[in-house]
């Protein structure tokens, strides 16, 4: 029998939507390449349709994909966060992915490490993924999947279970021109 990251795999590269525990909270995820399935997140969420979504990455060189161009300090300072619950907003113009950056210029990503094996080997097989909290815009994010499906019902095609997942966001920092600046402190804490 088919696990239901399996299934997922096959969800998600087919325009589908998973709820699924990420290295923080539950995440609504769809293929970043899926236009059709972002918009359908927005939708679902009742989302702010100018707010940008946070993408879901493996490696630094998934940042290429987006036409993302880091100096040597960059990298080094990316390297001693990452993988970890840290998300870095970088500069991303590229027309491509505006369905994801709404014209801000700018997507938030966070690395997921091997040691979250079965996301991580998602990523690895699917690709970048958007992941926005579990939770209808204005709303506390689900803590379980019972919350989840509160919220989306049958709008997702596939709900994986991992108990209650509670805590705080992932920290958010800001990488532009090399500097570097904490919008929110979150799970990690980062000092400049």
């Amino acid at each position: 029998m088919k696990s239901d990251w399996e299934k997922a795999i096959k969800i998600l590269k087919n325009d589908g939507l998973v709820i699924l525990p990420t290295d923080t909270l539950y995440g609504l995820v769809a293929n970043v390449d899926s236009k059709k399935a972002v918009e359908k997140i927005y939708r679902i969420k009742e989302r702010d349709r100018s707010k940008a979504l946070i993408v879901l990455i493996s490696s630094l060189e998934n940042l290429v994909k987006f036409g993302i161009k880091l100096n040597g300090k960059e990298i080094k300072f990316l390297e001693k966060i990452w993988p970890g619950q840290v998300s870095v907003l970088l500069p991303c113009r590229n027309i491509k992915f505006k369905h994801i950056h709404r014209g801000t210029g700018e997507i938030a990503f966070r690395m997921i490490g091997s040691k979250n094996k079965n996301l991580f080997d998602l990523l690895e097989k699917v690709g970048p993924l958007v992941a926005p909290s579990a939770n209808k815009e204005g709303f506390t994010p689900a803590e379980t999947i019972k919350e989840a499906k509160s919220f989306f019902g049958d709008d997702v095609d596939l709900y994986i279970n991992d108990g209650s997942k509670k805590g705080e966001p992932s920290t958010l920092i800001r990488v532009k021109d090399g500097t570097v600046e904490v919008l929110r402190q979150g799970k990690v804490k980062i000092n400049i």
